[in-house]
């Protein structure tokens, strides 16, 4: 059976608009700094000379978030500091993207007290969870990695909404995990 591509010239490449769109959006994270405990040294040692952001697009952290469309939360978010958090999150531009990193972002880590927000997710949406405390720098680029994955994944305009609504149904068919019984749970 002769295949497509051996019928069109050289050089011709075929691809969908979301393909394109994701394979550039991808490739040009600019991420926005949000550290706040000893999770961002390990941020800040990723975007040396060892471990290199560069080659994946990120080698400048943004301190505006107006310029960013990736926000690392990289540590413990205080009471206090949940509001700025979501403000610098609300000031970034759309499409836009928010990883977790370490325990303490993803779910409060040891400080279960009243004074640590417990999970980053009761603020912002969170798109990848990274735990460790602190995760290794390797940890952070193969997360990023990930996130690469999920963000050339993504559908665009009437299919993107398709997709929100089918994944916020399988959301709340899902048995709760107040009901899980055994290692389920």
């Amino acid at each position: 059976m002769v295949g497509i591509e051996e019928k069109l010239p050289s050089g011709v490449l075929l691809t969908t608009v979301e393909g394109v769109a994701g394979y550039m959006r991808k490739a040009s994270f600019w991420p926005a700094t949000f550290g706040l405990a000893c999770c961002a040294i390990e941020m800040m040692t990723s975007g040396g000379p060892k471990y290199d952001l560069a080659r994946f697009g990120m080698e400048v952290f943004r301190a505006s978030p107006r310029q960013a469309d990736l926000m690392i939360v990289a540590g413990r978010v205080s009471q206090k500091m949940a509001p700025v958090l979501r403000q610098i999150y609300d000031q970034m531009p759309n499409p836009k993207w928010v990883l977790a990193m370490g325990v303490c972002s993803s779910s409060g880590g040891m400080f279960n007290n009243y004074a640590v927000v417990q999970g980053v997710d009761h603020v912002v949406p969170v798109d990848m969870y990274l735990p460790g405390c602190p995760p290794r720098p390797e940890m952070l680029i193969d997360a990023i990695l990930k996130l690469h994955d999920q963000v050339q994944n993504t559908k665009l305009g009437v299919n993107r909404e398709r997709q929100i609504e089918e994944l916020e149904t399988a959301a709340l068919r899902a048995l709760p995990t107040s009901e899980m019984k055994g290692m389920l749970r």
